[in-house]
């Protein structure tokens, strides 16, 4: 009997493509999971910000017991992956980052980097357990190991 979880993945829509591998990974180590993020099979036609956030994403954060940031090389520039990350952490959610393959030297978003419960590498049993809350840390990109030392660098960009 696998492990069934309600989560919310937040994303740029361009890695649209990335999100059936991430919960094909997911499931491959034994959990199912029903995904509320917004992406091109579920699309909205709203083009306002707040209207967007309260009535389309929030609800969807709220029923979710985690949210999951895929990062990937345009993750970190994104207004709404930030925006999604700081609305779960107010309403007391898991945040996990998971590295999308190949995007293990990807920037980590500035509200993951502050408030994410554990970031960890495109390896099955990791996702799960961070998902799970067993994880509350982060791993090595590089590795996929656990990161036992060293700072992470989150690249500022300037609004002007």
């Amino acid at each position: 009997m696998s492990d069934k979880k309600n989560i919310f993945i937040s994303h740029v829509h361009e890695d649209d493509a990335i999100l059936p591998k991430l919960k094909g990974l997911i499931s491959k180590a034994g959990m199912e999971v029903r995904d509320g993020s917004i992406n091109s099979d579920k699309p909205n036609a709203a083009s306002n910000e707040d209207y967007i956030m309260r009535e389309i994403i929030a609800p969807r954060i709220r029923w979710a017991s985690t949210l999951v940031v895929l990062i990937t090389h345009d993750t970190a520039q994104s207004y709404w992956v930030n925006r999604e990350i700081k609305y779960a952490i107010e309403q007391g959610k898991n945040v996990v980052g998971v590295f999308a393959q190949g995007a293990t030297d990807a920037d980590i978003p500035e509200a993951l980097a502050k408030h994410a419960a554990a970031i960890v590498g495109w390896q099955s049993d990791r996702v799960v357990d961070a998902i799970n809350g067993n994880i509350t840390g982060w791993d090595d990109p590089a590795t996929g190991s656990p990161r036992t030392s060293g700072d992470w660098t989150v690249k500022r960009y300037s609004c002007g």
